[in-house]
């Protein structure tokens, strides 16, 4: 079993920065690849950022340029670093895992339907 737990988010005006963390815990091996998408209201669940085993990462189209995803193995947490913010990146903001030979950008487009994932952050971004 895997536990996987969100910080960071709130609300912040266009143009601004935000920092999301997911602390992982459990059997988070080699296999064990993560990423953070997001739901905005009305709108269908997104893949924001993904990194693999072998530190590759990929991005929306929609959030490149713009939001860094990396990992710190020794503490076990994921961040996302979230950089001019636009307020079409408000939603809820999720860190997803599962087990998954898969590349970055092969699975980026699954980690809505990862196995794991935590309770979510919210994000709002104002004008």
């Amino acid at each position: 079993q895997v536990q996987l737990v969100e910080s960071g988010g709130g609300s912040v005006q266009a143009g601004g920065s935000l920092r999301l963390s997911c602390a992982a815990s459990g059997n988070t091996n080699t296999w064990f690849q993560m990423g953070w998408f997001r739901q905005a209201p009305g709108k269908e669940r997104e893949g924001v950022a993904a990194i693999d085993s072998d530190g590759h990462m990929a991005y929306a189209e929609s959030v490149k340029g713009r939001f860094t995803i990396s990992e710190d193995n020794a503490k076990n947490t994921l961040n996302l670093q979230m950089n001019s913010l636009k307020p079409e990146d408000t939603a809820i903001y999720y860190c997803a895992g599962d087990y998954s030979s898969l590349t970055a950008i092969e699975f980026l487009g699954r980690l809505p339907r990862f196995r794991y994932r935590g309770q979510g952050t919210q994000v709002t971004v104002s004008t």
